[in-house]
């Protein structure tokens, strides 16, 4: 055993006088030309190339990295091996990713791409000019493609991973619901908009309405999310607004809660009546972000905006009236101070005018029980772009609700049962929210359920004949709307000595209907 000893010790010994006669015969810079040159050579051969995307930048975070890993979470979270789990802050989503030296395989427009996770520890602490901590560990990614893929990696592939890893980093985030302050008061930050955690379950899959006019909706939400190299190439503005009309009940608020979930954005509920003047409802728009909803519910009701009217100076986009009184008692006419109200001018300004444009992808959406009631300058296109209407329940819509609050299927229902239900679904006129009424006094007894929501259709049927409403007449809501929208149509506002004022909006040219 000594003798083995002596022996290593003499080996380490002759490789110690090697390494520095081999040290003195080749300097520093030979070897790392000779190395050079040698990966060159075997770079030329190879038809592999590759990108190195580390953690830190100097001192810097690299964003990159960032970015990658959030786009490599979704293709681990559905693969093999061994994966890291994550949760960021003030998120409720669970993360997956690339252990460490774990490798994994993204396609994208038929290129083939090899991601390998490389994870080392640091040799020697590295001095921070910005005084931040340097992690013990060097992280990094290594990306392996083909070289005649180089060109669409450094021109789309990387842009593609940036808009996806935005995408996911949206939806992993809590969205909020914000209000804005009494009279324009600003918080702690200088903020008009108060904000809670916006945790509405609705989703497209609970929201019971027709199927093929949800599908729709969703081919726009999507067109629109998508569209930030459209609306650039035809230079109009980042923006979409929607009208949700329709009886009470029918489902207008939990159709923004699925818009806002489906997309990812954030809700601003605007009080108009908590708005004194034109030019703090252009604050509270500047104070919004970007992919974010803005709301008017019950617009409507919500004040009493500056009109058209037959022998009056008033007209859509002009604000021609003359002033309330100083002790007007209009919501939201006249602030205490007696300043100027909120204007039709003023609000139309907000959906479209210039101070509209001030940030991109938002959507504005006013809801009404009564559309008949809104001025037409509210409803035309590049205002209102889609009027969806909010119906009584459908057969359909029943079927959703049945599944949402019994667990019940189609097939699981009677063959007689449900021909009661398409017999009697259009003649009762209950909404969305009176059938959810009657299946959650009874949802602990399925049977019941079922039982106590035939018997409320045949009750609501039985009674909406003997006020003369057949099956085959529109909803009364749809006749009135397309009354008044047909009287309105034959107007031309005037002012004054009777020209007409050109830039006003007649109301002719409205926005796509569902």
């Amino acid at each position: 055993m000594r003798e083995f000893w002596s022996s290593l010790a003499s080996l380490m010994g002759v490789l110690a006088f090697c390494q520095s006669l081999l040290s003195a015969i080749f300097p520093p810079e030979l070897r790392f030309a000779i190395v050079k040159a040698f990966s060159s050579f075997s770079n030329y051969f190879s038809t592999n190339c590759y990108f190195d995307i580390t953690e830190i930048d100097g001192v810097n975070t690299n964003e990159l990295y960032n970015a990658v890993q959030l786009y490599l979470s979704n293709s681990a979270s559905i693969s093999g091996g061994r994966l890291s789990i994550t949760r960021a802050l003030n998120s409720s989503a669970t993360t997956f990713g690339l252990a460490k030296n774990d490798t994994l395989v993204d396609n994208f427009n038929g290129m083939t791409i090899h991601w390998e996770h490389i994870v080392t520890q640091r040799q020697s602490q590295t001095f921070s000019l910005s005084w931040r901590a340097v992690p013990d560990e060097k992280r990094g990614f290594v990306l392996r493609v083909k070289k005649n893929h180089k060109p669409l990696v450094l021109n789309s592939y990387l842009d593609h991973i940036m808009d996806r890893s935005t995408q996911i980093r949206r939806r992993n985030q809590d969205r909020f619901l914000y209000t804005n302050s009494r009279g324009g008061s600003l918080d702690s930050r200088g903020n008009p908009w108060e904000a809670v955690a916006f945790k509405h379950p609705s989703t497209f899959e609970t929201l019971a309405m027709d199927p093929a006019k949800k599908s729709m909706i969703l081919d726009d939400l999507r067109e629109f999310a998508d569209g930030k190299l459209f609306y650039q190439k035809t230079g109009r503005a980042w923006k979409r607004g929607y009208l949700l009309y329709g009886p009470p009940g029918t489902g207008k608020s939990s159709m923004i809660a699925a818009m806002a979930n489906y997309l990812g954005y954030d809700v601003y509920d605007l009080e108009l009546s908590e708005v004194n003047r034109n030019s703090e409802l252009r604050k509270l728009l500047m104070k919004t972000t970007e992919k974010s909803i803005i709301v008017i519910e019950d617009i409507d009701c919500s004040i009493n905006l500056t009109n058209r009217k037959k022998g009056g100076r008033a007209c859509g986009n002009c604000d021609l009236s003359p002033p309330p009184s100083r002790h007007s008692d209009t919501r939201g006419g006249l602030n205490e101070e007696g300043g100027n109200p909120i204007t039709l001018s003023g609000l139309l300004n907000f959906t479209d005018g210039l101070w509209s444009c001030c940030g991109s992808e938002r959507i504005f959406i006013f809801t009404t029980n009564h559309i008949d009631k809104l001025d037409p300058a509210l409803l035309r296109s590049g205002r209102m772009d889609m009027h969806i209407f909010m119906s009584y329940c459908s057969l359909p819509a029943l079927m959703i609700l049945l599944k949402n609050y019994l667990g019940l299927k189609e097939e699981e229902i009677e063959e007689t049962m449900m021909r009661e239900f398409e017999d009697l679904i259009e003649k009762a006129k209950m909404t969305p929210a009176d059938v959810g009424e009657v299946l959650i006094r009874n949802r602990r007894d399925k049977g019941k359920a079922v039982t106590e929501l035939l018997k409320e259709l045949q009750t609501r049927a039985e009674k909406a004949r003997e006020k003369g409403i057949s099956t085959g007449e529109k909803n009364p809501t749809e006749i009135m709307v397309e009354e008044e929208q047909e009287k309105r149509a034959l107007e031309i506002p005037k002012v004054g000595n009777g020209e007409t004022v050109e830039n006003c909006d007649d109301g002719e040219d409205e926005g796509k209907k569902f």
